[in-house]
């Protein structure tokens, strides 16, 4: 708090000496040690619910940072849910009109594109094991 040298304490003691005498020096001495701690004790009192307020500060700075975030994710998520929605009413859609052009009869699938992954059959059977049997023993 104070910053006193060693000779300034010499000189504040001298003039203490000479003012209040030798008998009333140390009882006054008590005294001040006292009020120097009481002081202390003050000052870091303040100090400490200043940094307990700082901190509560901080923690509520932080709280309403955190609130910000929750409710820009929330939006993020309703607006991600409505998208989902709109593509699964789509593909709803989509189904049950296939469905309806199936149970029609005139789906695109139905209509000759169904064979179209599939190889062309061929005429003849294909060979059994005991048909290459025969023929290698023979």
């Amino acid at each position: 708090m104070f910053d006193f040298g060693f000779w300034e304490l010499i000189v504040i003691g001298l003039v203490a000496l000479l003012v209040v005498g030798p008998e009333r020096l140390p009882k006054l001495a008590r005294e001040i040690g006292r009020w120097v701690g009481k002081v202390r004790r003050f000052v870091s009192s303040v100090r400490s619910d200043i940094e307990q307020e700082l901190r509560t500060e901080e923690l509520k700075k932080m709280l309403e940072d955190q609130e910000r975030e929750i409710g820009r994710l929330k939006t993020m998520m309703q607006d991600t849910e409505q998208d989902l929605r709109r593509s699964v009413d789509k593909t709803r859609d989509r189904v049950r009109s296939v469905e309806d052009e199936v149970k029609e009869g005139n789906a695109p699938a139905a209509s000759g594109d169904a064979g179209a992954g599939k190889p062309p059959a061929s005429s003849t059977p294909p060979e059994s094991d005991q048909t290459r049997k025969s023929d290698h023993e023979s």
